[in-house]
């Protein structure tokens, strides 16, 4: 779980300081930087699994045509940065398995891990296998148990604090940087405190350390290695989405929608662990059940869910039943039902753990059903008021929005407002992002310094529809108004019309 993130130097994001609930929406305009903090999140995952090079063409460059990794540090003034700095705050899994299936089983799991990349230009106009990129500092650090009541803000019990948290009396950090001859050494520590091991020169290394973290050397830098690559840009494509799966397809559901099918079939067949030392038997019609009475809150015209699972050609394919009875493949279906169907499948995974990240969660879904998305949404994180366990992992979700409808349902303490501020420096205007958040929430207390959303920012979102027109009035001035309104009747807008003023509320005026 990310509960903290400051960035700086990374695409639009400089000197940014964000925190984090189970559940998160951050709204604001286009090219205010929403998706630029996602691909941060997402980089730092594909840092823990990837090497440089490779994590920074993944991002946003699926097919990694574009090989300047310079557009992921930050422009200002006709000037591109050559450093990025990254300090995330989370807590990791009490325990998690090696590559080689080591089992490893953290003495620390409240944890904030620090990194700082360069840029250096290649050397006689040659670059390195490894790329321009190279490490300047590495840390991983714990948090103590003291100061964990104080830094977890967000409204929470005893108990999920309790039950989320195993944290030792440590004081030795679990990675960290130093200098030593003149050269920066980066050194891999064990849990038990010891001197640490030095790893190669930051200079010349493919890939951080915690990428690397075996169960044996550290535990604890395992642990967090496998919470960094839990965090997940959510990206449903409908195609993804309508695919039928072959039976030995993996059973978990991809970051596009891909293996829906056959993540549902899975939860159907498998044995229920409620927490006993003997687990229920498979139940395929409850777990349908469930899934259909969810989607209703999408769909008045649903009757079952179910997966078919056809031997003869190896295929498990997703229908939906109606009410009259007939059955449709996923095929058939709308996107908005079927991103709502993943959302549902997520909700009910127990292997679901992690950061989800959701843009635009809205997308093909009528406004009266919003409310019913964004339920949904909040009960795949972890619920702050009861304890952790294998019914109430550490899942957290964090969506981006244009839509005042997602707004206006959002909980006032998880919004965040993005804005684009400017600021002149040396005569060149510059533009600072920002991450506001409403006043009297949780977020006022942890930065009392920090100037709350303004009221007009959040009224645009409340009542968005222009009393007038002159929103279009630069363009009037290039083509005429006169030119518009030629030959044409004027039409009312929905908004303007009589019967409807008691019924659309102008929270503007």
């Amino acid at each position: 779980m990310l509960t903290r993130l400051k960035i700086s130097g990374f695409k639009n994001l400089k000197d940014v300081d964000v925190r984090f609930g189970p559940f998160t929406c951050i709204a604001g305009p286009n090219a205010a930087g929403k998706s630029n903090l996602f691909d941060a999140i997402r980089f730092l995952s594909l840092l823990a699994q990837k090497t440089l090079m490779e994590a920074a063409l993944s991002v946003r460059n699926e097919t990694a045509r574009n090989t300047d990794v310079r557009t992921l540090f930050h422009h200002e003034g006709g000037v591109i940065a050559d450093r990025m700095t990254f300090e995330a705050e989370m807590i990791v899994p009490q325990q998690a398995d090696d590559d080689l299936g080591q089992h490893a089983r953290a003495t620390a799991n409240y944890l904030r891990y620090t990194l700082a990349l360069r840029y250096r230009e290649p050397e006689d106009g040659l670059s390195s296998p490894r790329g321009p990129l190279e490490i300047e500092r590495e840390e991983l650090v714990h948090i103590r148990s003291g100061r964990a009541a104080q830094r977890l803000l967000f409204p929470h019990t005893p108990r999920w604090r309790n039950s989320a948290l195993s944290i030792r009396h440590r004081t030795p950090p679990f990675i960290s940087t130093s200098v030593e001859d003149g050269r920066r050494i980066i050194k891999l520590h064990q849990d038990g405190g010891s001197s640490g091991r030095a790893l190669s020169n930051p200079a010349t290394q493919p890939r951080t350390v915690l990428s690397v973290a075996r169960a044996s050397e550290s535990p604890t830098v395992l642990c967090a290695k496998r919470e960094m690559e839990s965090w997940m840009l959510l990206q449903l494509e409908p195609a993804a989405l309508r695919e039928p799966d072959p039976i030995n397809a993996p059973f978990h559901l991809a970051a596009d929608g891909a293996h829906l099918p056959a993540t549902l079939f899975r939860l159907a067949n498998s044995r229920t662990d409620d927490g006993t030392a003997a687990s229920r038997s498979p139940d395929p019609d409850a777990i349908y059940c469930r899934v259909a009475n969810r989607l209703k809150n999408l769909i008045d015209d649903v009757e079952s869910v179910f997966v078919d699972r056809d031997d003869k050609r190896e295929l498990l394919t997703l229908h939906v039943t109606g009410k009259d009875g007939t059955a449709y493949p996923a095929r058939s279906l709308s996107d908005g039902t079927l991103r709502f169907l993943a959302l549902v499948v997520l909700e009910m995974d127990p292997r679901n753990r992690g950061l989800i990240c959701l843009e635009e969660p809205e997308n093909g879904i009528h406004p009266e059903r919003i409310p019913a998305m964004l339920s949904l949404l909040q009960d795949i994180s972890t619920d702050p008021e009861e304890a952790v366990d294998h019914t109430n992992p550490l899942s957290q979700v964090l969506i981006n929005t244009h839509s005042p409808a997602v707004v206006l349902e959002a909980p006032d303490d998880s919004l965040l407002m993005i804005e684009s501020r400017a600021e002149i420096r040396n005569r060149v205007t510059l533009r600072n992002t920002r991450f506001t958040h409403l006043s009297e929430t949780w977020r006022s207390r942890a930065t009392p310094q920090e100037t709350p959303t303004a009221k007009g920012k959040l009224l645009a979102y409340l009542n968005p529809v222009p009393g007038q027109d002159s929103h279009l009035d630069p363009y009037y001035a290039r083509v005429g108004r006169a030119t518009l309104a030629a030959g044409r009747v004027k039409r009312a807008r929905v908004v303007d019309r009589v019967d409807l003023q008691m019924r659309i509320p102008h929270v503007a005026e």
